[in-house]
């Protein structure tokens, strides 16, 4: 049986991985059209900040461990440029070269919007999409004063702290009023007043021109000019489905590629993984798309058991994230309020401001929670925390408790750890269970 992965990022590894497992006397392929593998963008902006040493950091697993260690047949710098039923076409020194395929799973992820505007092709503008963005970023950084990002979503406001820290001047150009805008206004503000103190936040304003002769100088918005020797575009992606469009996979509502539970698209033997996939909704059901990377790894885990037989079903996403903003961390799950209400819940909130430790003990830092829930029925439906400590913890508890369909009088009853060191003795959210009531 031949198997054939298109993609090997992490969701294409952890599914060709599976199956070589689960199939030893299986023939595995992956293309992969860079010289990465078993990589995410996240960390790119950690290299352009110096914590991590170069590009290739970012890979969790080198190649060897793939070709050596699991016996897959890894093909490096090869673009799949055409897949047709039963075989892919692939471009790779300098040819193009014919494989067979039996089963065939697509995990091409996503690639950024770009910036529609007059001098976007100049030098110096860049996007962060892949792990040698990171390096050509980096190195264009050092000689340079002024930086300006276009776009105000998680890259953004990471990207903005790594080169800050880098002791450049930071402009954002936000379409909103504040950065984050997928969070709901409580949490956003507190954002927007933490990155107002050390980068210059231009909200509600459109990017309309870059001006520069061989390199930029100037980013033009409809409200002012900004000096930029180096302009970063973070205003969004979009998953890749032109090979999926080639062999007939349904394109979903999302624009990206449509799966059953089992990750298979709407061709037989053909499954799809990763930023280029939809999944459902854990709360409201419905198809979405949410580009995120611990998704994307157990997609491609479900797609490489159910290539070879199996009937794993990846039961869904809540869209669960984290960042930080210097000290600042910042994390939420589920559905905001705003979206809940969209999604037809009669939702109400509860917004916390609390500490992260008893009164008593010192090195207490200041924590705000914003918990929704179903006002008929009291199950949750969302947490968004920002504080300067132990968000993370807040958030993946939150998480399991929605995954759980939890309701308020659950959290409230929830046997959460107490110790003075790390939690008050009326833990935050089991406040916010409190004030919204059972």
């Amino acid at each position: 049986m031949k198997v054939a992965v298109i993609g090997g990022g992490a969701a294409g590894m952890s599914a060709g991985s599976r199956v070589r497992r689960l199939k030893p006397d299986w023939t595995v392929s992956v293309f992969e059209a860079t010289e990465y593998v078993s990589h995410a963008p996240c960390g790119i902006p950690y290299v352009v900040e110096g914590l991590a040493g170069s590009s290739t950091d970012l890979m969790y697993y080198s190649p060897d461990v793939f070709i050596k260690k699991r016996g897959i047949d890894l093909h490096m710098n090869a673009e799949a440029v055409e897949a047709g039923d039963g075989y892919l076409r692939v471009r790779e020194n300098g040819t193009e070269k014919k494989y067979e395929w039996d089963k065939l799973l697509i995990a091409v992820g996503a690639s950024p919007k770009k910036l529609r505007v007059e001098g976007s092709d100049l030098n110096n503008v860049f996007t962060a999409d892949l792990p040698p963005d990171a390096d050509k970023i980096k190195s264009a950084a050092k000689n340079t004063e002024s930086a300006v990002i276009i776009g105000a979503g998680y890259i953004s406001v990471e990207m903005a702290e790594a080169l800050s820290k880098l002791n450049k001047k930071v402009t954002i150009i936000g379409h909103h009023e504040y950065p984050l805008p997928k969070f709901d206004k409580e949490i956003g503000n507190i954002i927007k007043k933490e990155m107002d103190e050390k980068i210059d936040f231009r909200p509600t304003e459109e990017t309309i021109a870059l001006e520069g002769r061989d390199k930029i100088k100037k980013v033009i918005t409809n409200k002012g000019e900004y000096k930029a020797d180096i302009v970063i575009v973070a205003i969004g992606v979009k998953p890749n489905v032109g090979l999926a469009e080639q062999l007939g996979c349904r394109i979903g509502e999302t624009k990206a590629i449509w799966t059953d539970s089992q990750m298979q698209t709407s061709v037989e033997n053909v499954y799809a993984a990763g930023d280029c996939a939809e999944v459902t909704h854990m709360l409201t059901k419905k198809k979405v798309w949410i580009p995120l990377a611990p998704a994307g790894n157990k997609t491609g885990y479900a797609a490489g058991i159910n290539m070879c037989g199996g009937n794993l079903e990846f039961p869904g996403a809540l869209g669960t994230q984290m960042t930080k903003l210097y000290d600042l961390e910042i994390g939420r799950t589920g559905l905001t309020e705003k979206q809940a209400k969209k999604e037809g819940f009669e939702a109400i909130s509860a917004s916390i401001e609390a500490n992260t430790k008893i009164h008593y003990y010192p090195g207490s830092r200041k924590i705000f929670l914003k918990v929704v829930a179903d006002k008929e029925t009291k199950r949750l439906l969302g947490a968004q925390v920002a504080g300067y400590e132990m968000v993370t913890m807040r958030i993946n508890t939150m998480a399991a408790a929605l995954q759980a369909e939890f309701t308020t009088k659950d959290l409230f009853f929830a046997d959460l750890a107490y110790a003075p060191p790390f939690t008050p003795i009326w833990e935050p959210l089991i406040v916010s269970a409190r004030v919204l009531k059972f």
